[in-house]
């Protein structure tokens, strides 16, 4: 697919273009955090009943194909806009302004999500320090690394990756010496009737098995991937964009999809029933799980890890989402002067990354379940929008369904990657949609007075040819 380059801007104005195909995906891990598996484990092992890892494939089924429409877009309209961009210019420009308008509820709330979980972790090591310390410190520090630039981010979060596949990884073989052995969460196994010792399909699939629970599962689980298309906001800081974040996008998902399916295999088997009667909390397990399965000293090494990974994965999300703030304040359809501004010094979206800052405080006030919900909207519409969006730029006005390799490649694909996010958003959860749609009307709304009655499109500052 023919590249269509931007707009030409002067230097001042331009994101530094130095991330390489490794600096990327590392962002992309870090964003996607694989240590969430813990997190996440009792809430999804409670929606599909008991098959966590079968949630994971399902999930990453949507994922993978949607990746792929991604990397398609991607050589199209090199753009940090992303999603937004892609439905602006393949469809229309109000299509790609609401698009974007939602896909807020992914980026913005995502740095939340984390400092949350940072809190809880810390509150859980230091119960009596009141929780707005750790919410104002963890917020200056996500902002100061993040003016810094997307390379220092990358180099930042390196180690941080590399340790957490460690402490999967080893966690992991703590749970299968312990099954090996004989034993899981409830005991010996041999005394438990109906229960799988090491290697079964049991945590996959059984004749109890309900796939709407599954589906169900894996609409929470989208929250575990949104990191994987973060990364074409990255898209005009990358060298040799149309090559490097394709693949980056699909290896990110696929090696993240592999460790989460593995991982929960194992805790799936030593956590065979309903997780209530093993968590106290079942949308905060990661305490519990560590404990349960290392002892005290062990889950306060990690929970003391934790912070930190969540940190990083609180940083990749604020560059995230400063990014889109940047390209939609720089087509001019919000505040050109505030959201397009790049710092001729630091050659970032300065003011986006401070005004994240300033709404990520708001953590405080926020319910983990809730928030997590709200993400998977603003994320399943960019998913659905950027399949959408090869159809209608490559099929439609393109006319590119001249062979069996472009059907294949522009309308199957796509249209599987489509119909992967349409099972997924038929079980997200009533209170998210109802806010996601309250969110969208508003932005409707504002969309009205920008375009003066719809009368004529969202403004676009940079036309791609």
């Amino acid at each position: 697919m023919t590249k269509v380059p931007l707009a030409p801007l002067p230097d001042a104005q331009l994101l530094r273009k130095n991330l390489s195909l490794w600096h990327v995906i590392i962002i992309g891990l870090a964003y996607i955090q694989p240590m969430t598996l813990f997190d996440t484990f009792g809430l999804v092992s409670d929606a599909s009943q008991f098959h966590v890892p079968t949630s994971y494939i399902f999930a990453l089924v949507a994922i993978l194909f949607t990746s792929f429409s991604y990397g398609k877009m991607i050589r199209r309209y090199p753009s940090s806009g992303s999603a937004y961009t892609y439905a602006q210019q393949a469809i229309h420009p109000n299509v790609g302004f609401m698009v974007g308008w939602s896909s807020w509820l992914d980026y913005l709330l995502s740095p939340m999500v984390n400092i949350i979980l940072a809190m809880i972790y810390l509150q859980a090591l230091f119960p009596a320090v009141n929780h707005w310390v750790w919410v104002v410190g963890l917020t200056g520090l996500m902002t100061a690394v993040n003016l810094r630039g997307a390379k220092f981010v990358a180099n930042f979060n390196s180690w941080i990756v590399f340790v957490q596949l460690a402490v999967i990884a080893y966690f992991t073989y703590l749970v299968y010496s312990q099954l090996n052995a004989g034993f899981n969460a409830d005991g010996e196994i041999a005394k438990q009737a109906g229960v799988a010792g090491l290697w079964s399909m049991q945590p996959f699939w059984t004749e109890m098995t309900d796939v709407g629970k599954l589906i169900t599962g894996a609409t929470l689980l989208c929250f575990s991937f949104t990191g994987f298309d973060a990364l074409s906001s990255l898209a005009e800081e990358t060298k040799d964009t149309e090559r490097t974040l394709p693949k980056a996008i699909v290896l990110t998902s696929l090696m993240a999809g592999v460790i989460f399916i593995i991982a929960t295999y194992f805790m799936q088997l030593y956590f065979p029933n309903d997780p209530a009667t093993y968590f106290e909390n079942i949308g905060e397990t990661q305490p519990e799980v560590l404990k349960i399965v290392g002892g005290a000293i062990f889950q306060s090494w990690i929970l003391g890890f934790a912070i930190i990974t969540v940190m990083a994965s609180g940083i990749s999300a604020h560059a995230g989402v400063s990014r889109l703030m940047y390209v939609m304040g720089r087509d001019g359809v919000i505040n050109k002067r505030i959201f397009g501004y790049i710092s001729p010094t630091l050659r970032v979206p300065s003011y986006n990354i401070l005004i994240v800052g300033v709404v990520a405080l708001t953590a405080g006030f926020l319910d983990l379940d809730f928030v997590i919900s709200l993400i998977s909207f603003g994320a399943l519409t960019a998913f659905s929008f950027v399949n959408l969006s090869v159809i209608a730029r490559c099929v439609v006005r393109d006319k590119r369904y001249n062979n069996a390799k472009e059907i294949f490649h522009f309308l199957i694909m796509p249209t599987l990657g489509f119909i992967s996010v349409l099972l997924l958003w038929l079980e997200v959860e009533w209170n998210a949609l109802r806010a996601g749609l309250i969110w969208g009307v508003i932005g409707l709304v504002y969309l009205a007075i920008k375009t003066n009655g719809f009368k004529r499109p969202a403004p676009v500052h940079n036309e791609f040819k």
